[in-house]
């Protein structure tokens, strides 16, 4: 197995991974907006291309920092590895969490930039609703889930197909159009375009993903009778990095 990569370009591989995954979910969507008025077609091709370009994501650079893209996953990954030192530590996490957000944040910019809209526009669209709310602690706690419940049974060389098969579904079973990320969360805040989210209601997500995090990792230890991630089960099959392959949008 290789070595693995100075935290520094971990860092960087976060910021430029969330960055894109933001700029996949915009776009599509500010693309889809000058193509149809049907709503339901709109969020088809949102999800569609928030599947191809997540799957791509994790396969790309997964084996570098593990592909967390998402505080979520990160924490997680802290939390269940921080007896055995498995999973990345404190150091680490407070690496990557701030590199996940302000790519968030670029990568929403920059999907204005390529549409002519204004760079930084803060979202008018309202999401604050008890079941919005539901939806996002099920998204979370089915991508934790799912995420650490692949390196339980070995078969964490599925995950790109996987965690972007999950949050394309998530798109369509969750109310909330699952987002279950923190970072991108915030990062939506900054367009007001068809996947933006009102500044008003990104701590209330944030709160229910947070929730939907500890549910997993419960859910994770009754399932399969162990804590919630070895990580260096996660991404031995792509190559250098002991950290869970993943993301959420």
């Amino acid at each position: 197995m290789s070595e693995i990569a100075p935290l520094g370009r971990r860092a960087a591989v976060e910021f430029v991974g969330t960055g894109a995954l933001v700029a996949v979910v915009v776009g599509s969507g500010i693309q889809a907006t000058k193509l149809t008025g049907d709503v339901g077609l709109r969020l088809l091709a949102n999800s569609t291309a928030t599947v191809f370009g997540l799957g791509v994501l994790i396969a790309l650079l997964g084996p570098v920092s593990g592909a967390h893209f998402n505080p979520v996953v990160t924490l997680a990954a802290w939390w269940s590895g921080r007896r055995g030192g498995e999973g990345p530590d404190l150091r680490e996490a407070a690496a990557y969490i701030p590199a996940q957000i302000a790519g968030a944040i670029g990568g929403a910019v920059l999907a204005d930039a390529m549409f002519a809209e204004p760079l930084v526009r803060w979202s008018t669209h309202a999401r604050w609703s008890g079941h919005l709310w539901l939806g996002e602690i099920v998204a979370t706690a089915g991508l934790v889930l799912l995420i650490f419940g692949l390196a339980r049974v070995g078969r964490a060389h599925l995950a790109p197909v996987l965690v972007a098969a999950y949050i394309g579904a998530a798109y369509w079973f969750t109310s909330s159009t699952g987002f279950a990320n923190c970072a991108v969360t915030i990062g939506r805040a900054f367009t007001d375009t068809f996947a933006g989210i009102a500044p008003a209601s990104v701590l209330p997500f944030i709160a229910a993903q947070l929730v939907g995090l500890v549910i997993g990792i419960v859910l994770v230890t009754v399932l399969f009778g162990r804590s919630a991630a070895a990580a260096e089960d996660v991404v031995v099959p792509h190559g250098e990095h002991h950290q869970p392959t993943t993301t959420g949008r």
